[in-house]
């Protein structure tokens, strides 16, 4: 089998910060309408921020910048890549201005300007405008990648491929939240600190599916390279939960849950990364499941044609 041609780190660094930055902004709309000013400037921050870094990473790993703008001539609603291309525009471009617009509003020259521009740029309504289109698309944001990564013929994405949204999903969750978590104040940090311990949960419970419910594809989320960072990410989520659930309204036990949730997400991306290149450079990754496909096929039709005869 050919591996990927993805590279490391842009790809995990790609999944990473797209999936913080999806969740993020899911969060940073709702404290919009929660009166939670303080959560929702990090919210935006840190979505704004993501959204840019992964496309950065993104065109990097394409070695053109010009190859990203191709994927946009054509919509293929059966491509992955190329739905991902018109879910990753729309929603960099909604999150990297409500970020704008959050960091330029507490501009005091801004704040205190009667101009036509520095009172749209104040605007409660702009901002939330933009904040609502951001979290629109922050939940496929976050997920997407996970879909592009099973439809590939790499053993270890592609049996997996049930799971692994949820994977992603879950992590981009405790990231998001533990890392707005981390950046907020913690009297308005509650729904952060939720999403987080909620994400960790799902990433933790999924990701132990991926491991061990597919035979031997399951093996090099185990060892080797793989293996070791994906032990060490389970340990810092798992850590970061149960410090979110119960330090987190304390400042120094939100800042530290946040920093090992999104490690452990961190780690996550590039354990999984590492395991699916691993997976397509073993052939019996390939042909042993193959072989067992067969067998099963060949008995299940003695079966029908024993119970026809």
């Amino acid at each position: 089998m050919k591996s990927a041609v993805w590279k490391t780190p842009d790809v995990p660094l790609y999944l990473f910060l797209g999936g913080a930055a999806g969740a993020s902004a899911v969060l940073g709309a709702g404290a919009e309408f929660t009166d939670r000013p303080a959560l929702a400037r990090s919210a935006h921050l840190i979505a704004g921020g993501g959204a840019i870094a992964s496309v950065g990473f993104l065109i990097h790993d394409l070695g053109r910048p010009e190859r990203f703008l191709h994927m946009l001539r054509v919509f293929k609603p059966t491509s992955p890549l190329s739905v991902g291309s018109y879910i990753l525009s729309p929603f960099s471009t909604a999150a990297g201005g409500a970020a704008a617009l959050s960091l330029l509003g507490s501009v005091p020259a801004v704040r205190r300007s009667s101009g036509w521009l520095p009172k749209l740029i104040r605007s409660t309504g702009l901002r939330r405008t933009a904040s609502v289109g951001a979290a629109a698309f922050g939940g496929p944001m976050a997920a997407y990648t996970a879909v592009l990564l099973a439809n590939t013929a790499t053993p270890s994405w592609h049996e997996p491929g049930n799971q692994l949204p949820f994977v992603f999903t879950g992590s981009a969750l405790a990231a998001g939240g533990g890392l707005s978590m981390a950046f907020t104040p913690v009297d308005q940090a509650g729904p952060a600190r939720k999403a987080a311990v909620v994400g960790a949960a799902v990433e933790l419970a999924a990701m132990h599916k991926v491991e061990n419910d597919h035979g031997i594809v399951s093996e090099p989320f185990h060892i080797g390279r793989a293996g070791t960072t994906l032990r060490i990410a389970k340990a810092c989520t798992t850590a970061g939960a149960i410090g979110a659930a119960v330090l987190g309204g304390k400042r120094w036990g939100a800042v530290a849950s946040g920093a090992l949730l999104a490690t452990g997400s961190l780690l996550t991306r590039f354990g999984v990364f590492d395991a699916g290149m691993a997976s397509s450079k073993d052939p019996k990754y390939v042909v042993i499941p193959q072989r067992a496909r067969m067998a099963a096929r060949a008995e299940a039709a003695a079966a029908a044609a024993s119970t026809g005869g």
